[in-house]
Order: C-alpha cells, then sequence, then structure tokens
C-alpha cells in the first residue's frame, strides 16, 4: 500500500533530523573542528550553505582558493554538520562551522570581511546577504550557456565572477537594468590552471574519450541529460572499438529524480567493469571520484552534455562534441557556443567515431574551436586567469578598505565592529 504524501514526508524529516545530531555529535567529538579563527584574522570567505551532495560546486574552487589564500587570509563558512564532517576531511583551506544564525552573527561581528564568495544560488545566501558592510560575490561553478547563468539572482549579489565576454554580453541580453560592465567581472576559468595530474593508465596509442554527462535535471527546460538518451549507446560503441580508452564521469546527481537515469548509469558502470575483464589492455574509466581536471587534460575528445563541463572542456581548447537533447522542452541559447558547437545527437551515437575523428582533425572545427575559446574565457595562457581573479578580489577589498576608511575617518567607525560614534563636536 503507498504512503501518504505527508506521512512520507514526516519519515524524511525525522531522518534527517535524526542524521543532522549524529553529525553535530561526530563533529563535537573531534578536537579543534569547532574552533573559530582569531579575532580580526579573516578578510575573505567562502560561504556555503548546502549539503554534500552539492559539494562538487566548492571543490572545483579548491586550488584557486588555496592560490587566493597567500595574498588573502580565507576561511569556508560551512553551516551543515555533515558537510562539515566532508570538509574536514578534503578540503585543503580553514573552515568555520556556523550552523546557527547567532553563530553566523557573532562570527561577522568578530571579523573584518571585506568579501564572501559564493559558489552557488542556495536559498540560505540570503542569511548572509542580509550583512552590507561587505562586498558579496557570485563566483558560480562554472560557465555554461544553461538559463541557471542568467537567473535574475545575479541581482543579489553586489558583483559576479564571470568567465569573459560571452558571459557579459549573456547577461547584458537577458536581465532588465543590471549594470553589467561594472558588476560583472571577468576573470577567464581559474580552474584551468590546475587541470593536471597523473593519469591512472599507462600511456599508450588509444585515442582517449571523455564522456561526462550531466544529471537528468529537476524541470524539463533543464532537461539536458543524456545518460539515458546517448550514453548507453555511446559506451558500448567506443568499448567495442579496441582504438578507444573511455573515462566516465557521471554527475554526481545523476538518477536522483529519474530512475531511468540511475538504471542508465548503472548499467554503463557494469559495461566498463565487463570491458575491463575482457581486455587487460584497455583500462576503461570509471570515475566517481572528488577531484577532477586531469580528465578534461587528459582526454583527446570529450564529449558532454549542456552544462559547465562544457566550457571547462573548452577552457582547455581541446576537441568536443555536445550531445543534442532529445526532449523539445530544454532550452537552448544557440546565440553563443551552442550555437557553433560541434553536435552530438542521439541518431548519430552508433557512429560516434566518426564524428571523433572530425573534431579531432576538420580544420574548420579547430578554428570554430580557437574563436569561442577567447571569446569565453579571454587569454588562456597558464596563469592568466588565476591573476586575473586575485586582481579583482584584491580591487575589491582595496575598495571595501577605502569605505571603511572613510566610515572610520569621517564619523569614527570603530576598528574590528564599524559601530558609528559621533562626529567630533557634536552634543
Amino acid at each position: 500500500m503507498p504512503v501518504p504524501d505527508d506521512i512520507a514526508a514526516a519519515r524524511r524529516l525525522l531522518r534527517n533530523a535524526w542524521r543532522s545530531r549524529r553529525a553535530r555529535n561526530r563533529l563535537a567529538a573531534i578536537p579543534g573542528a569547532l574552533l573559530l579563527p582569531e579575532p580580526n584574522s579573516v578578510r575573505v570567505a567562502v560561504y556555503f550553505a548546502d549539503t554534500p551532495v552539492n559539494l562538487y560546486q566548492l571543490r572545483q574552487w579548491y586550488l584557486p582558493l588555496v592560490e587566493l589564500s597567500k595574498t588573502w587570509p580565507i576561511v569556508v563558512i560551512c553551516r551543515s554538520p555533515s558537510t562539515m564532517l566532508r570538509l574536514l576531511e578534503e578540503c585543503p583551506l580553514p573552515l568555520v562551522y556556523l550552523r546557527q544564525i547567532a553563530d553566523l552573527e557573532h562570527f561577522v561581528a568578530e571579523q573584518n570581511l571585506a568579501v564572501v564568495l559564493y559558489v552557488n544560488q542556495n536559498p540560505r545566501n540570503f542569511q548572509m546577504f542580509r550583512y552590507g558592510r561587505m562586498w558579496h560575490v557570485f563566483i558560480n561553478h562554472g560557465e555554461s550557456d544553461k538559463i541557471y547563468m542568467t537567473s535574475n539572482q545575479y541581482k543579489a549579489y553586489d558583483f559576479s565572477f564571470v568567465a569573459g565576454q560571452a558571459a557579459k554580453d549573456r547577461l547584458r541580453d537577458a536581465l532588465w537594468d543590471y549594470d553589467v560592465d561594472r558588476r560583472a567581472l571577468p576573470i577567464g576559468r581559474p580552474q584551468a590552471d590546475h587541470f593536471a595530474g597523473n593519469v591512472p593508465y599507462p600511456p599508450d596509442d588509444r585515442i582517449v574519450v571523455l564522456y561526462a554527462p550531466t544529471w537528468e535535471g529537476d524541470r524539463s527546460s533543464m532537461s539536458y541529460g543524456s545518460v539515458r538518451s546517448h550514453g548507453v549507446a555511446i559506451v558500448e560503441t567506443l568499448l567495442a572499438d579496441p582504438r578507444y580508452r573511455l573515462i566516465y564521469r557521471p554527475h554526481p546527481r545523476t538518477g536522483v529524480i529519474d530512475g531511468s537515469y540511475r538504471q542508465a548509469n548503472a548499467s554503463i558502470v557494469a559495461a566498463l567493469e565487463h570491458a575491463n575483464n575482457r581486455d587487460d589492455h584497455a583500462h576503461h574509466i570509471y570515475d566517481d571520484g572528488p577531484a577532477m581536471g586531469w580528465q578534461l587534460a587528459a582526454a583527446d575528445v570529450a564529449i558532454t552534455d549542456i552544462s559547465a563541463m562544457v566550457y571547462d572542456r573548452l577552457a582547455t581548447g581541446k576537441p568536443l562534441l555536445v550531445t543534442r537533447p532529445v526532449s523539445p522542452e530544454a532550452e537552448i541559447d544557440q546565440s553563443g557556443y551552442l550555437g557553433a558547437c560541434e553536435w552530438l545527437s542521439a541518431d548519430d551515437t552508433a557512429r560516434v567515431h566518426d564524428r571523433i575523428h572530425s573534431v579531432m582533425h576538420s580544420v574548420a572545427a579547430r578554428d570554430r574551436l580557437h574563436f569561442w575559446v577567447e571569446r569565453h574565457f579571454g587569454d588562456t595562457t597558464h596563469g592568466a586567469a588565476t591573476a586575473r581573479f586575485e586582481a579583482a578580489v584584491t580591487q575589491l577589498v582595496d575598495t571595501w578598505e577605502s569605505y571603511a576608511g572613510q566610515r572610520r575617518g569621517d564619523v569614527g567607525v570603530s576598528e574590528g565592529d564599524l559601530v558609528v560614534s559621533k562626529k567630533d563636536g557634536e552634543n
């Protein structure tokens, strides 16, 4: 007998409450996990209020933020106990756990925060937005032509760091009364400066193909996922051909809404295992690890869905194919790169090796790729994006210093908490 919706919802709430309490107890038992940084020791914070399932949005910023921390003291503010436990295991940055609003207020009162960075649009970001004397900056978790990238929510932030000219034009076309030139600061893709690492297979003559699909999406307009429509056929075709090595990296949310995507994903994983058992030299990879970078740099060709992964790959300047969504309701902004990209339709998956050969060797395809790399990311010379990221943060910190200095000089604001006092001579 089906469980009524209200009973199922109550069960979920109880289960989540139990998990949260268990995570809090585990945190309390870890020495130093709940310590706060010294007062007035932090200038830049990264605010992450989400659960572990969305940690991929923060992970891609670890290395650029580590570089930034050499210039400005940084902490990651975490609001979820289960997320904090995961971050303690993997995050290379200082962490602070602020579960309740009172904890957040206490932390803000003790620090001179100049810049707060946000990697997603979690509704709990608004609990941080209430503080006015700091810059709130959306840095996102990728560059793409998803409709997410032109959300009116951009207006909630003081500034946004965007990849390049394409992102600025996208915002200018989509948003009314939004000063793109002042509030959208292009920095390129700093993550691309760290796309490196040892590959988990021996080098040989095989063509390495990265297949990195997105999830099914939570609405019809964002149904970009290809695991069910393209994925099984792509994988079967490439696994049957000894010229190829496949790296399969599905989105961590694959199948959370649609069970058929979960089943297709399981089928692909099983096929990879079977192919490796059949051929000791194949070394096909099922990649569900936290680190993303070497996959993009190592692959000769990437196959991705409409997602930030398209543009992470684009930032490498290497060939890629984009799967065309089968849903007629999926919104595709073809005014930018998606209007000129190399599409892979579901009908072409059985001939995917022909499409791979085309994007690898066609002069016209390579020329188009070069044009769009520059338009989306500007200078992709190693280190250039990292320098622009750090310069943008420094510019905002300097501006904050100017504002704070004026407050201290003109109205006697105290150094620690910017509390306003009377001017000299006032009664």
